[in-house]
């Protein structure tokens, strides 16, 4: 089994949500959160606040810590043939946008990155942490855990 970490930024700002469109390696594109992996011996901390830079070019603050979420991902559900399954660690972070100017990813995964309406979000497709996110961040459960969203139509893994 892989174990892949990783650090996310919700971001909520006047009723919209900042999201950023992902292509994966195999050119399929979705909505989710800015994020990404936990480099070696990088605080998780830290890596929310250089992804939200390097996938949007903003400059943020964590306000707080969500929660995180836990979930495998079968080796027939992932998107390259021949990989194990998955382990995806996310923690969720509460952030505020404190400046830079928003932009797409230099090089990277992230072509896009946009204020959209959360009332919008469930007409995208999209990734599961983002649902997660916005489950954290609407409710602020005190164990910091939400039900695992069930994948399919426009949710992905």
């Amino acid at each position: 089994m892989d174990l892949r970490l990783a650090a996310y930024a919700v971001c909520i700002d006047d009723g919209r949500v900042l999201l950023a469109h992902a292509v994966k390696p195999d050119g399929e594109k979705t909505w989710t959160l800015p994020g990404g992996k936990v480099e070696h011996a990088e605080d998780p901390f830290d890596a929310v606040i250089r992804e939200v830079a390097e996938e949007t070019g903003l400059d943020s603050v964590v306000e707080r810590l969500l929660g995180v979420d836990s979930r495998v991902i079968p080796a027939a559900e992932r998107r390259l043939p021949g990989q194990p399954e998955l382990q995806n660690v996310g923690i969720f972070y509460q952030v505020r946008i404190i400046g830079g100017q928003l932009r797409p990813e230099p090089n990277g995964d992230t072509a896009a990155s946009i204020w959209t309406p959360i009332t919008h979000v469930a007409r995208l497709g999209r990734s599961s942490l983002l649902d997660v996110g916005l489950a954290l961040a609407q409710t602020v459960p005190a164990t910091g855990h939400v039900p695992p969203v069930p994948v399919g139509g426009l949710i992905r893994h």
